[in-house]
């Protein structure tokens, strides 16, 4: 099946999952998706957003991803956010995104910065995406704040595995280059799942927050903790960037120009990166989709198709009656 024929198949799949969650059923259908895994204040979240050319996730000290994010980016001429939980409302102001996220959030787990495995549902409709699925986990932490459980290590690592455990599940491994990687939270997490390096992608984050005199070339060439699949560099913005309102596109030239401009990573420039780290995991996809989706869900899909005609009749049934 070629690419077009994937990505015509990939919206219909989302809608029978929909189908599936609406009910409170489990649909099965064990698609490709690509987990956001590293410990607090990694830069995960900055990632995210420099995918979809928004601010539209919670910050904050702490834990601030409290429940699994199962965002799915969708390439749309027009551009609106849409919440599982939230049938029919189109969200155009992503502050109100954000909003909803924290809500959504607290519902679930109070506002004792809790963890739930129970995931929010996003998808992000927009012509400046590319068609992605990715996860959002908590950053893993090991010593309790407030009124969270003393196991609080142990219930986030519980619901990491629950995702990375799969073997169609990208791992995107981000550290911060201004921290010694050999203690990299989600490389260890990596190594345990994914020994051989196969679904494990490396995302090195805060390189311009590096020492004076230092640089994470070594790490970026593949030479120090190697990763089959390699690392990625990328530069997000910072804090006084994210409170000035710093637009997105802006950084995303400011990252290119600091690639191209600093002597130890000008010679890697065409590899750094967020536009880079979107087509490698785009690759990704189409690759993950060839070798499960075909493999595994098109010779159920017959089967899956009766159940759900199963549902709708007994739906139709009920509102009958």
């Amino acid at each position: 099946m070629g690419n077009r024929g994937m990505e015509d198949l990939i919206p219909l799949v989302n809608r029978m999952q929909d189908a599936f969650s609406a009910i409170g059923q489990n649909a099965n259908l064990d698609l490709p998706q690509i987990a956001v895994v590293g410990g607090q204040s990694a830069g995960k979240s900055s990632v995210l957003e420099n995918f979809v050319g928004k601010d539209f996730l919670p910050r904050g000290s702490g834990i601030v991803t409290r429940r699994p994010l199962v965002l799915q980016l969708i390439n749309c001429p027009t551009e609106y956010a849409e919440f599982l939980h939230c049938k029919g409302k189109k969200f155009t102001d992503f502050d109100e995104v954000r909003q909803e996220i924290e809500a959504e959030t607290d519902r679930a787990t109070g506002q004792n910065k809790g963890i739930s495995p129970v995931p929010i549902n996003l998808r992000v409709y927009s012509p400046n995406v590319l068609n992605l699925t990715l996860v959002d986990l908590p950053g893993m932490t090991k010593v309790p704040v407030g009124d969270q459980p003393a196991d609080i290590e142990h219930q986030i690592r519980d619901m990491l595995m629950q995702f990375v455990t799969k073997d169609n599940c990208l791992l995107l491994a981000v550290s911060p280059a201004n921290s010694d990687l050999a203690n990299s939270d989600a490389l260890k997490i990596a190594k345990e799942v994914d020994p051989q390096g196969l679904r494990t992608i490396g995302v090195i984050t805060k390189l311009d927050l590096m020492d004076e005199g230092t640089d994470a070339r070594e790490i970026l060439e593949n030479k120090l903790l190697p990763l089959r699949r390699g690392y990625i560099g990328v530069v997000n913005r910072s804090q006084k960037d994210i409170d000035g309102k710093k637009d997105i596109n802006a950084a995303m030239a400011a990252e290119r120009k600091f690639f191209l401009s600093h002597p130890g990573y000008r010679h890697l420039a065409d590899r750094m990166g967020t536009p880079f780290l979107q087509k490698t995991l785009n690759q990704f996809r189409f690759c993950s989709y060839n070798t499960h989706v075909i493999s595994d869900f098109v010779p159920n899909i017959n089967k899956t198709c009766i159940l759900l005609k199963g549902i709708v009749d007994l739906l139709w049934y009920s509102d009958a009656i």
